[in-house]
C-alpha cells in the first residue's frame, strides 16, 4: 500500500523507495492509467512557493517523489521521514532496466537537438530489450495550437508510449504538461529535468563522494556556476528558512 504523503511547504511528497515507485508505475501501466508522476527538489519547492500554479499542479499529480537530499533534510526538520532520494541521473538506469524487463516503452522529449537521441542510443546499448518508441528534442514552439506543438503531440500519440519522459527543466516541463497532458496518449508522464544531458554524457556529474553524501548540489554548482549559483547559493538557505519557520509555526500552534 502506498504510504501517505508528507506535507512540505504545502507540497504533498510521497515517501517512496525506488522499488515502491516501480511497483506504483507498474500498477498504473497495467491498469491503463493516465497519470502524472512528478518529482520535487529544493529548486522545485522554491518555485512552488513563488508560483502557486506550480504548487497546485504538483498536488494534483498521482505521485510526487523526492529528488534531492535537501527535501529529505526538510522532512526531517519537520519531524517526518523520507527513505531515499530518487534522482534521475541514477534512477533512469534503474527505470530502464525495470521497463526493459516488463516490456514497457519510453518516449524521450527534451534537451538540445541530438542529446535525447544519444541518451536513447546509450540506454539501448545497455538494455537491448528496451523499447524507446520515440525521441524529440525540446526546441520547438510550445504555444498551444502552434504547428510545432501540434506535431510533437501527434508524434507522441502515434507512438503511444507507456512512459513519456519530459526533460525541459523546471518549471517549463511542468507548464507544458499542464497545458498538454489531457491530449497525450501515454500511461505515465515523468518530468526529468536534465536527465537526457546526463544519460547522453553531455553534462558531467559530480564525483560519487559528493552525490552519495548530500552534496550533489555543490557538485552541480562547481560544474555550472554561472547558471546555478542563484539556485543553490540563494535558494538553499531560502528553502531551509522556510522549513524552519514552518516547524516553529507548528510548535506554537
Amino acid at each position: 500500500m502506498r504510504p501517505p504523503p508528507i506535507n512540505i511547504l504545502g507540497v504533498q511528497v510521497h515517501p517512496l523507495t525506488v522499488d515502491q515507485l516501480h511497483e506504483e508505475l507498474a500498477q498504473l501501466i497495467e491498469t491503463d492509467a493516465h497519470a502524472e508522476v512528478l518529482h520535487v527538489n529544493v529548486h522545485g519547492m522554491n518555485l512552488s512557493a513563488d508560483n502557486p500554479w506550480l504548487r497546485d499542479y504538483l498536488n494534483q499529480a498521482e505521485i510526487v517523489f523526492c529528488d534531492g537530499a535537501g527535501i529529505m533534510l526538510g522532512a526531517r526538520i519537520l519531524g517526518q521521514h523520507i527513505p531515499e532520494r530518487i534522482t534521475y541521473a541514477d534512477w533512469m538506469w534503474q527505470l530502464a532496466e525495470f521497463a526493459a524487463a516488463r516490456g514497457y516503452s519510453f518516449y524521450f522529449l527534451g534537451a538540445k537537438p541530438g542529446i535525447a537521441r544519444t541518451a536513447a542510443d546509450r540506454m539501448i546499448a545497455h538494455f537491448p530489450e528496451l523499447k524507446i518508441a520515440g525521441v524529440r528534442d525540446g526546441y520547438f514552439n510550445k504555444d498551444n495550437g502552434h504547428p510545432d506543438n501540434e506535431a510533437v503531440l501527434a508524434d507522441i500519440n502515434a507512438a503511444r508510449p507507456n512512459i513519456l519522459i519530459v526533460g525541459m527543466g523546471m518549471p517549463m516541463q511542468e507548464r507544458w504538461l499542464l497545458d498538454n497532458w489531457s491530449r497525450i496518449d501515454a500511461n505515465i508522464a515523468l518530468t526529468g529535468g536534465a536527465v537526457f544531458d546526463y544519460i547522453s554524457g553531455d553534462l558531467k556529474r559530480a564525483p560519487a563522494w559528493m552525490t552519495n553524501n548530500g552534496l550533489e548540489w555543490l557538485g552541480r554548482l562547481l560544474i555550472e556556476p554561472r547558471r546555478l549559483w542563484q539556485r543553490y547559493i540563494v535558494g538553499n538557505p531560502v528553502f531551509l528558512a522556510r522549513v524552519i519557520r514552518e516547524r516553529l509555526h507548528h510548535r506554537q500552534a
